[in-house]
């Protein structure tokens, strides 16, 4: 007895994972053929990396390299999670894409779920190649990757969380202005390429609440010192994750 193929169509979504997967590789394709994004996340940080490490604009104990790099790891997941994400979601809801996928079974935890995990797949790029630069100019790492692997996870979810916040609230105009503002405060209070002990005192325990400062000093006090467990900076960026997936997800638009 032969058995029959049955062609009738079975109607329903896929299952979540697979959605979130699937967007995830288009977001990540997209990221990476913007020529703009690119720019901001990849070559901005590189040439900081290479300026502050060469150019005697900074003094600080040890090597500048050893330094730099940590922040400018950072400074790359800021600008992949937070800025580029940002602009990129606030002009997808401006010319309809959200509203269409709005219209699929993705939910908007999914969509977001996908765009973090977009982000990460970048991030590892960002990471490879600014090690390689870094390892070329003498750059001499410490401490445990595992916590480094922690620290830039709760980053990106922190960041991602604040970006998504605001391309699904405000206009795209305003989102292109907000990101890029915060973003030019953030490298400038967040002891990136310079030390938050150069900063009045008063100010440095708010500034040390920011999530690039606690994500900042934690990649400095394993990577540059050889510090254990980041335990401040790792509460710090939880608790940023935290508050800011769980307004996007409240107050999200598709359009």
């Amino acid at each position: 007895m032969t058995s029959t193929l049955d062609f009738a169509p079975r109607p329903g979504a896929a299952p979540l994972p697979r959605m979130v997967l699937a967007q995830a590789g288009a977001e990540m394709r997209a990221m990476l053929r913007n020529g703009e994004q690119l720019l901001l996340t990849l070559i901005i940080p590189v040439l900081l990396l290479v300026g502050f490490s060469r150019a005697p604009l900074i003094s600080v104990d040890g090597t500048r390299v050893d330094f730099v790099t940590p922040g400018v790891l950072a400074l790359a997941v800021m600008s992949t999670a937070f800025t580029g994400q940002a602009i990129a979601t606030g002009f997808e809801r401006r010319y309809g894409v959200l509203k269409r996928l709005g219209a699929t079974p993705l939910s908007r935890p999914g969509l977001m779920f996908a765009k973090t995990t977009a982000v990460l797949g970048v991030e590892a790029i960002q990471v490879a190649v600014i090690t390689v630069v870094a390892l070329l100019m003498g750059w001499s790492p410490h401490g445990d990757p595992l916590w480094i692997a922690l620290l830039i996870v709760l980053g990106t979810a922190a960041f991602s969380g604040l970006g998504l916040l605001i391309a699904g609230t405000l206009r795209a105009e305003a989102t292109l202005a907000a990101a890029n503002l915060v973003y030019l405060v953030l490298l400038g209070l967040g002891g990136v390429v310079f030390p938050v002990a150069t900063f009045p005192e008063g100010v440095r325990p708010i500034l040390e609440l920011l999530p690039i400062t606690a994500l900042t000093n934690g990649m400095r006090s394993v990577l540059a010192s050889g510090g254990g467990f980041p335990t401040g900076p790792v509460l710090v960026l939880l608790v940023w994750a935290v508050v800011t997936l769980g307004l996007a997800g409240r107050t999200f638009r598709w359009e």
